[in-house]
């Protein structure tokens, strides 16, 4: 498969499985730019069609920021008013993925890198991160933020948009926008533990969980738990399913095909 990498979006494709996506912008805060939104719709795409890749980390180069947002130059000069809904390559919505994604967010985390980190599955943020949704301090909207309330309570998520004050990461992690909390210095290496976390499940496993999360998100208890039940039937029809308890009967570490 052809390298995704561009110069404003890194892509390694790592031996173990795991993707990383890095955008590579620093001097530019890893704004949303032109190019960035392309190398990270071409990077989205490699990492959905390759069958050896089966988790991915979206972070931002440097230490200051993850990505600060929409580029606020290019809207001026173009004079946007609602950005096309496809003009984001936001995972699980203007992208399509079917497999795991955990934002690593080294730095600030503003309007639109708010947003794609909120798009990810999972949330690793360094201790000196701050999120913001900024957009009532530039007259715009975040219509992104909706799915917010399905991780946060509803009174904070006003406080957030209607001020567009930043939080710290820690502040982040007690309201349960981030999974897990690390050191700058050790960011990336608690991104890819959790990652390999994710990996020793049987991959079939792994998707009908997450499905089963956007399920229970999207719907009411009983057409999540029968849309759920659904989902599964793949998983527990699979050969992976019989290799597991066999495995756990044997004493050894199963060996997942994901079929």
């Amino acid at each position: 498969m052809p390298d995704a990498s561009t110069d404003a979006v890194l892509f390694e494709a790592r031996p173990d499985g795991i993707a990383i996506l890095t955008i590579n912008r620093p001097d530019q805060r890893n704004a949303l730019g032109r190019d960035v939104r392309e190398g990270l719709r071409a990077a989205w795409d490699r990492f959905e069609h390759d069958p050896a890749l089966r988790v991915a980390i979206l972070t931002g180069a440097g230490d200051k920021a993850f990505c600060a947002g929409g580029d606020l130059k290019e809207m001026v000069d173009t004079g946007m008013a609602v950005p096309p809904r496809a003009m984001f390559p936001l995972p699980y919505d203007s992208i399509e993925l079917s497999k795991p994604t955990i934002a690593a967010v080294n730095g600030v985390a503003f309007a639109g890198g708010w947003m794609i980190a909120q798009a990810c599955d999972l949330c690793v943020a360094s201790t000196a991160a701050r999120f913001a949704i900024t957009e009532v301090k530039v007259g715009r909207s975040s219509p992104w933020a909706a799915p917010l309330i399905h991780m946060i309570p509803q009174r904070i998520m006003m406080e957030i948009i209607l001020t567009g004050k930043p939080i710290t990461a820690q502040r982040a992690y007690e309201i349960g926008l981030v999974n897990r909390l690390a050191e700058p210095e050790a960011l990336m290496q608690a991104a890819l533990d959790l990652a390999a976390e994710i990996l020793e499940g049987a991959p079939l496993s792994v998707k009908a969980g997450r499905d089963t999360v956007m399920l229970a998100t999207e719907m009411g208890r009983a057409a999540a738990l029968q849309a759920a039940r659904a989902a599964s039937e793949h998983t527990y029809n699979s050969q992976d399913a019989q290799e597991g308890p066999r495995a756990f009967a044997e004493k050894r570490t199963p060996q997942w095909t994901g079929r």
